[in-house]
């Protein structure tokens, strides 16, 4: 039997690189086995692994991390058409069960039932290999590589906002927080012919969004959210969309206060559980919040913006490590160094 080895988080705190058990994979029918190749950190992973748990989602058993990934196809399952040995596929982490009132209405991201890597239970994919269903694996073209393949993930969260948003072209965007999922809204906004400015409390972030084509950033030194907020309108006028990415309570008092009358605001970052926020400012000027989970049906649009080079998501990586090397990783991603950390699960 072959090995697998895989990073696995045993408690808070306890991680470790190791053989996995039971070998590696055989798919069931439905499904292909993968040669997994690199596989981007996320800021999930590395909660989980301080605290063990997000909201509702505890670690209560052993559970591999990991699911901004990709990887080549080694076997395939007996009902599997669409797939065969060698193609090169990102996978869409998370499958529901398709047959329930949400899914059925085609926003399977709310499914009751919804199976993600990496969220508990289920065993993610930072592994050497790793069987998932066929139909949530997304073939690549031959000019897109596996590291854009993996890093869709975060960039359909990008679609999945901007759409929720009813982003359109010439808008202006405002995008609270500079981070890896700040950085993709604000690509996927530009690619869709918006104007955006972007904050942060780190200047060398905003250089990395001025770098990445941002038409203006700002600089957040205060945490009166008011003041903020007149100071990027005075700078880039009110927002038509609000993209706010850090769950930050000033940050979101920003965003709204920054957001015009009769616009609209989505809340992507996640914070405290319970905010304050303006809701009589919300109320009178008529302003339209979304709350987005993850993603449905973005990974073909995602796709496509990567394949025609409307977004370049490789710019975003920094840093890139062995599989072996997966504790020096988390800790640069802990560290808040750089901008996308990527393990390689076969180097």
């Amino acid at each position: 039997m072959s090995v697998n080895i895989g990073v696995i988080l045993k408690n808070v705190g306890d991680m470790h690189v190791e053989e996995l058990p039971g070998g590696v994979p055989q798919p069931q029918s439905d499904q292909v086995c993968l040669a997994m190749g690199p596989v981007g950190i996320c800021g999930s992973d590395v909660h989980y692994w301080q605290n063990g748990r997000i909201g509702d989602f505890v670690v209560e058993s052993p559970m591999v991390l990991g699911h901004e990934s990709a990887g080549t196809v080694c076997a395939v399952g007996s009902n599997v058409t669409h797939l065969q040995v060698g193609d090169r596929v990102a996978i869409e982490p998370g499958y529901p069960c398709t047959a329930c009132a949400v899914c059925l209405g085609g926003r399977y991201n709310l499914c009751p039932e919804m199976k993600f890597c990496a969220t508990p239970p289920v065993d993610g994919s930072l592994c050497q290999y790793f069987c998932y269903k066929a139909a949530f694996c997304f073939k690549l073209p031959d000019h897109v590589t596996l590291e854009e393949g993996a890093l869709l993930e975060p960039l359909s969260v990008a679609v999945h906002a901007c759409q929720r948003g009813k982003l359109s072209f010439g808008q202006k965007v405002l995008v609270c927080g500079a981070g890896p999922i700040g950085l993709v809204n604000m690509m996927v906004a530009k690619a869709s012919g918006a104007s955006v400015t972007i904050t942060d409390i780190s200047e060398s972030r905003l250089d990395k969004a001025k770098e990445l084509g941002a038409d203006a950033t700002f600089h957040v030194t205060s945490r009166d959210c008011r003041e903020t907020a007149d100071k990027i309108v005075d700078m880039s006028g009110l927002s038509d969309l609000t993209i706010e990415c850090t769950g930050v309570e000033a940050s979101i008092g920003t965003g709204l206060w920054a957001t015009k009358p009769g616009g609209s605001y989505v809340q992507v970052g996640y914070g405290k559980a319970e905010v304050n926020f303006p809701i009589v400012a919300v109320g009178i000027r008529e302003i339209d919040i979304y709350g987005i989970f993850r993603y449905a049906n973005c990974y073909p649009k995602a796709l496509s913006l990567v394949a025609s080079g409307a977004v370049n998501v490789k710019s975003l990586v920094t840093h890139r490590f062995p599989l072996q090397e997966a504790a020096k990783a988390f800790e640069l991603t802990k560290a808040g160094t750089g901008i996308k950390v990527i393990i390689n699960c076969h180097e």
